[in-house]
């Protein structure tokens, strides 16, 4: 048998060159698309968490943001400001005319581009580790526009708000509406949820989240679903009519039981 003489190099060169494709690929790893992620913003803070059921903090431990009483908007697409800023979305343009008109309460953006019933309910306990006072709950329009059956849409939306009663957190139901070629029947029944629900629970309803919003073209970006910035400052009305009696009124009985002590 013939021996080379540099045969005894030849397994330390194969794994040097493994070596050194281990350490290229690890030098050209790019980070993972983040776009699915929760939009989470205050008007003081931006904070990415994961869509998950499970908070990325510990949950034994109170999240504070600021020392102002907490309003989250939990909901979809239309709560995270899909195809806008954030600062454009209605969340934080709530925030505005909150502090504008000097109202000392921080909105936290919570909404999912995409998110359905079940999402939400997934990251209810992540929700609650926020400590609202007030939850404006916008879910259930991609449960329609998916054809999920009413019955189980009316469920999870039921289950979300005794949960949230159960801790006593203050409810606002955004009440949603589906195009017509869903059927009349299927869009009657899905518009019926929201007051069905406001009713039996005693909560507060935003008729329409996208009332004077919805179909009107200079108001809605090119998809004729999600709103523009101009469109949002509509949205931010329709949430106000509700929302501000129920501000006046928090901040009357706050000042009588001061006079009272």
């Amino acid at each position: 048998m013939k021996f080379h003489p540099f045969s005894w190099f030849r397994p330390y060169f194969w794994l040097c060159v493994l070596m050194a494709g281990f350490f290229l690929v690890g030098c050209n790893t790019q980070p993972e698309d983040d776009s699915s992620q929760p939009r989470i913003q205050s008007h003081f803070s931006k904070i990415e968490r994961p869509n998950s059921s499970k908070p990325d903090f510990d949950s034994k431990t109170p999240f504070r943001l600021e020392s102002r009483p907490r309003i989250v908007a939990f909901g979809d697409s239309l709560t995270a400001g899909k195809g806008v800023s954030f600062a454009e979305a209605y969340p934080a343009q709530l925030q505005r005319r909150l502090d504008e008109l000097g109202y000392r309460y921080e909105v936290i953006n919570a909404g999912v581009s995409g998110e359905t019933t079940a999402g939400g309910i997934r990251r209810l306990d992540w929700i609650l580790n926020l400590q609202p006072q007030i939850v404006i709950l916008e879910l259930g329009a991609n449960d329609g526009l998916r054809g999920v059956p009413i019955t189980h849409i009316y469920r999870i939306l039921e289950a979300i708000i005794q949960r949230l009663q159960k801790n006593q957190i203050t409810i606002i139901l955004a009440g949603m509406d589906l195009p017509r070629n869903y059927g009349e029947t299927y869009v009657t029944e899905f518009r019926a949820i929201y007051p069905r629900l406001a009713q039996k629970y005693g909560i507060p309803l935003i008729p329409f989240l996208l009332q004077d919003v919805a179909g009107r073209s200079h108001l809605n970006q090119e998809d004729g679903i999600h709103p523009t910035a101009e469109g949002y400052q509509i949205v931010v009305d329709n949430v106000m009519a509700i929302l501000e009696p129920m501000l006046k009124h928090a901040s009357l009985s706050s000042n009588q039981r001061a006079i009272l002590f």
